[in-house]
């Protein structure tokens, strides 16, 4: 399966402050920048904060170490977009500073670059589902069943052999980039899903 990493969706060239960034210069640096927040960084890199325009006009403290919000919610490089917009709703963040396996910041990623990747074409999202599910994941034909997709609405629709099959199918679908929700109108030869009922041993019986 191939997810899209935040490394590749990241903004690499970060604007940052560092913990004795005065309040005015972190002000400067949000609007030239057109930004509405900034990682703070110790010395070596390692993000322990983040300011954003809130933190500025709740606050008039004189340094960015005394308005920055702690600790920093970050993530990491290889942790796919559909991780980090779970992450981010979770914490009620707009943006998350991207961090090596260091734990030093390498960018950024903001809501507006995650909805970018759930505007993603649905032509797009039927081919990766038919060649990365389909045929990559699940060793079966891409037309094997019927994938319609409309605004990022999968609807899957076909007969496989088993049911089993048929929720993997499902739940690798719903991991696509760009999937909103996933309609399951399958259907299946046999269910195997359904727990077996022990077979019942006769006992020989003492009398």
């Amino acid at each position: 399966m191939k997810h899209l990493k935040i490394g590749g969706l990241m903004t690499g060239n970060v604007i940052s402050a560092v913990p004795a960034t005065s309040f005015r210069e972190v002000a400067k640096l949000l609007a030239e920048h057109d930004i509405s927040g900034v990682p703070v960084v110790d010395e070596d890199d390692h993000v322990v904060g983040v300011v954003s325009e809130s933190d500025l006009l709740a606050h008039h403290e004189p340094t960015a170490r005394d308005l920055m919000t702690e600790p920093a919610v970050t993530v990491h490089a290889e942790e796919s977009v559909a991780d980090a917009a779970r992450l981010m709703v979770r914490r009620g963040v707009g943006r998350l500073p991207v961090v090596d396996v260091e734990e030093r910041l390498v960018g950024i990623v903001t809501r507006r670059d995650l909805l970018c990747v759930y505007l993603r074409p649905d032509t797009e999202i039927r081919r990766r589902i038919r060649e990365d599910v389909l045929t990559d994941a699940m060793d079966l034909t891409g037309d094997a069943v019927d994938v319609h997709v409309l605004d990022g609405v999968v609807t899957l629709a076909g007969r496989l052999r088993r049911r089993s099959q048929a929720l993997m199918l499902v739940g690798l679908a719903e991991r696509v980039d760009g999937v909103v929700a996933v309609v399951d109108r399958l259907s299946c030869h046999e269910d195997d899903t359904r727990p077996v009922s022990p077979t019942r041993i006769p006992h020989d019986i003492a009398w």
